[in-house]
């Protein structure tokens, strides 16, 4: 792993809060996520199912979390399977999570190998009412592939047809939406190895440098600093490219006069940072285009103030569309007259500012959570209002993660440069 070891307590302690959210006599069983295959006898880079590694921190393919606290086989109340290695796959593929290297990092006392399992689950099986099994439930998650859960379902399903199945992403979603102490302190050092790279990339970016070569330098920055990576694919997007929501192609060169709209947030331990900044490339906002800023800016911090106990996401999007609705008034793109006669299922501040405006983070970009339940404390968001204007080739949107607590929004990207002035000052320092 590149980032330094967590403390197990954070393993720990999300085991116990799932368990007991479990009815009596029920297991559960969480698989890893897949190794997918890039071509011949390559794979992509492999990253760990965010459930999976919820309950364990085990950061590793083919591995099998087995809960059944009620079981009387004391060794079987919480186990952890692994991988069989050899000494062929150490030369050719490296070292694997040993028993009781997997122990440690876990705080799993009962270290099994894969081909133990079977055997285990029929004896958990026998005094359970209930089987709780996993699976990816966020709306937008259309996988064509079935992955590693869904193919164990099946296949239980055929197996054990008698058993009541449950879902367990209801309950993982009620755990996840609030963040510990723990997973606060490495949200915040995601946070703050993107501040790194948006800080390097404004003293890089000038006319004529590609999109590519800005995103070099954050992967750099990203990987002196132990990052995972990217938590997503970078929007490095220049001019008339930003006006593409996802682009993901960054590819283009960077022009004299126009914007830069950066989409981009590190991965420190599976955690993901998501930050959004818009920057001239020249080092200097036009007139028009700081208007503009300062427009977006404005609603950022309206928008970021009801992050609240009580307020729900979907809420705050509706807020910031109606604050964005007003400085795109006094922007001139439209009239409060022509707000009166609008197609109310088609408002005019849609073509400019189409999407919305918080979505939950944590081990997923686009964490669990329903937008409608009312926010609470221990809960991360983005906070994301934009401005997109085609017919002036100007798209500027500025997102940071805030932390809702008791006492008030806590912005984990306070320090990092948002204000125009700011960046305009960095920038010259080129």
């Amino acid at each position: 792993m590149r980032h330094t070891p967590i403390n197990n307590k954070l393993f720990k302690n999300n085991r116990k809060r799932f368990v007991d959210l479990l009815p009596k006599n029920s297991v559960a069983i969480f698989q890893s996520n897949d190794q997918f295959p890039r071509n011949g006898d390559q794979f992509f880079p492999f990253r760990q199912q965010s459930d999976f590694f919820y309950l364990s921190g085990i950061d590793q393919e083919k591995s099998i979390l087995l809960l059944a606290p009620d079981c009387s086989n004391k060794k079987l109340k919480e186990a952890i399977f692994l991988l069989v290695t050899n000494e062929r796959i150490a030369t050719y593929d490296g070292h694997k999570y040993t028993k009781k290297e997997a122990g440690k990092i876990s705080g799993i006392e009962n270290a099994y190998w894969v081909d133990d399992f079977e055997l285990s689950l029929r004896e958990v099986l026998v005094n359970a009412d209930q089987v709780f099994f996993n699976s990816n439930e966020y709306v937008k998650s259309f996988n064509e592939v079935p992955d590693r859960n869904i193919r164990f379902i099946n296949d239980f399903k055929e197996k054990y047809p008698l058993y009541k199945l449950e879902r367990a992403a209801p309950l993982m979603a009620q755990l996840r939406t609030i963040k510990s102490g723990l997973e606060v302190e490495l949200l915040k050092k995601a946070c703050d190895i993107t501040r790194k790279g948006f800080e390097r990339v404004m003293r890089f970016t000038k006319p004529g440098v590609h999109e590519f070569e800005i995103q070099a330098e954050i992967d750099h920055e990203f990987t002196i600093n132990r990052a995972n990576g990217h938590g997503y694919a970078p929007i490095l997007a220049s001019g008339t490219n930003a006006l593409v929501l996802h682009y993901i192609e960054n590819n283009a060169v960077c022009n004299d006069g126009d914007l830069l709209l950066m989409d981009f947030g590190a991965e420190y331990a599976n955690y993901s940072a998501d930050m959004s900044r818009t920057i001239p490339v020249n080092g200097k906002f036009t007139a028009r285009q700081k208007e503009c800023y300062n427009a977006v800016l404005r609603t950022f911090k309206a928008a970021r103030a009801l992050l609240v106990p009580g307020n729900t996401a979907k809420k705050i999007s509706e807020e910031a569309w109606r604050m964005m609705e007003a400085e795109m008034i006094k922007l001139g793109l439209f009239t409060v007259d022509d707000v009166k006669n609008q197609d109310k299922e088609k408002p005019l501040h849609k073509k400019y500012f189409p999407h919305g405006t918080s979505h939950y983070l944590g081990l997923d970009v686009h964490d669990v959570g329903s937008y409608d339940e009312p926010i609470k404390p221990g809960m991360v968001f983005t906070c994301e209002p934009g401005l997109y204007i085609p017919e002036e080739n100007i798209a500027i949107r500025i997102e940071n993660d805030i932390l809702v607590t008791e006492n008030g929004p806590v912005d984990l990207m306070e320090n990092i440069p948002i204000e125009a002035d700011d960046i305009e000052s960095i920038m010259s320092d080129r």
